[in-house]
């Protein structure tokens, strides 16, 4: 691994306003460290990542850990002297395991140096399965990782094909089953239902597979299609159907039927978990808008009410820091109806839901209705919350705008 700034020259670091910096000491903080590189891409996905290919010069594989530490260096010095206490990490890409396993324990060991970190942090890295062995797994979790998040997506090699997923149907079964032989205390398998030429056969034997794995965790997503994606020309071209939201809308009650009979229970609209400590607590943290910062490429950031995101090239961001500045694109100071409004959007999505009085008196009456038409649970309404019901979840983003418009 290659350093970018010798640990004597570090970033110099920015002012936060004075109101970011209130409560910054006790409110949860996590790490996001984003790994923006990709073996090929993903017809659906329009995520900041790149391709050998597309990298072109001033960035590369074998010194982005360097990089990554960079920028925790600088985040150091911006937030401290009185630094938050490090709760989650959280290792998102792209494909962070495309990078060597001691690479991302560099990065892991670059935290602990830099921060105090909790005792029981939780510290997770995505990874595709065939990024994988018994052997990096296992050289990952002795740096410290404690979870894992694989996308698997389907079990059915024509789905898999359609969405120019790599790995072959049941290697992400297998690696879950070898990230717990090497001791990861958390599995996680991600889902995509909905894609073009899936059947009924094809999403129950997704799930009949992911409930064969030692997994704790899963996450099941509605396929999108987003503009500019492969996908999407496809789409476009008539090549493939548009996704159908009726179907889409079968394939949830599905999954949560299943998942539910298995053991597992939903606490937030797209993820189950067989209980409190196997949620994804980093996840949690962004769900109730504390604080996190953002490593890397296209990264985000939130600190205090105050966001801000990072410049999307790998090599824009590197070179930014190699001449000791911030990589911050832009920011965003939000202000207090601002906060409210995505505190909203947050948590009525989580199981928990939120309570009554953080909805204006217009939102207020609207769930009333909601829970009129079956949206909102009766009896947590009675008790102050406001909370989704099955059909709710079904519609909840709608939901979300009713309370919130």
């Amino acid at each position: 691994m290659n350093t970018v700034l010798p640990l004597e020259t570090p970033p110099r670091p920015w002012q936060l306003p004075d109101s970011a910096r209130e409560g910054l000491a006790t409110t949860p903080f996590g790490l996001y460290v984003h790994v923006p590189f990709c073996a090929t891409r993903c017809g659906y996905c329009d995520f900041n990542t790149y391709t050998a290919d597309e990298l072109g010069p001033g960035a590369s594989r074998a010194e982005y850990a360097g990089t990554a530490i960079a920028e925790l260096r600088l985040a150091a010095a911006t937030l401290g002297p009185d630094l938050p206490t490090v709760s989650t990490v959280f290792v998102g890409g792209g494909t962070p395991t495309l990078l060597a396993a001691d690479d991302l324990a560099a990065v892991l060991a670059a935290v602990r140096q830099l921060f105090p970190v909790a005792d029981d942090v939780e510290v997770t890295t995505e990874a595709n399965p065939e990024t994988v062995t018994p052997g990096s797994l296992s050289r990952l979790r002795e740096g410290g990782f404690t979870r894992i998040s694989l996308g698997m997506q389907s079990a059915a090699e024509h789905v898999l094909a359609v969405l120019d997923r790599r790995h072959t149907p049941g290697r992400a079964v297998e690696a879950a089953r070898e990230a717990r032989a090497a001791g990861f205390e958390h599995v996680n398998l991600d889902l995509i239902y909905g894609t073009p030429g899936e059947t009924d056969a094809d999403w129950a034997a997704s799930l009949a597979a992911v409930l064969a794995a030692p997994v704790d965790h899963v996450s099941a997503y509605a396929l999108i299609v987003e503009e500019g994606t492969r996908l999407a020309r496809r789409i476009s071209r008539g090549e493939l159907p548009m996704p159908d939201d009726d179907v889409l809308a079968d394939r949830y009650e599905q999954a949560d039927a299943t998942l539910r009979g298995a053991g597992f229970d939903w606490y937030e609209v797209s993820n189950w978990a067989t209980g409190d400590a196997a949620r994804c607590r980093h996840n949690e943290l962004y769900w109730a808008n504390a604080n996190w910062w953002g490593v890397g490429p296209g990264a985000h950031s939130h600190v205090g009410g105050l966001r801000w995101w990072n410049v999307k090239h790998p090599a824009a961001h590197a070179g930014r820091l190699l001449r000791r500045e911030s990589p911050a694109q832009d920011s965003e100071l939000l202000d207090d109806d601002d906060r409210a409004l995505e505190t909203i959007m947050l948590r009525l999505r989580l199981r928990e839901g939120l309570a009554l009085t953080a909805l204006s008196a217009t939102g207020r009456a609207r769930a009333a209705d909601a829970v009129a038409r079956g949206l909102l649970d009766r009896t947590a309404h009675a008790g102050g919350r406001a909370v989704l019901t099955d059909r709710g979840r079904l519609l909840a983003d709608a939901v979300v705008r009713e309370l919130t418009d």
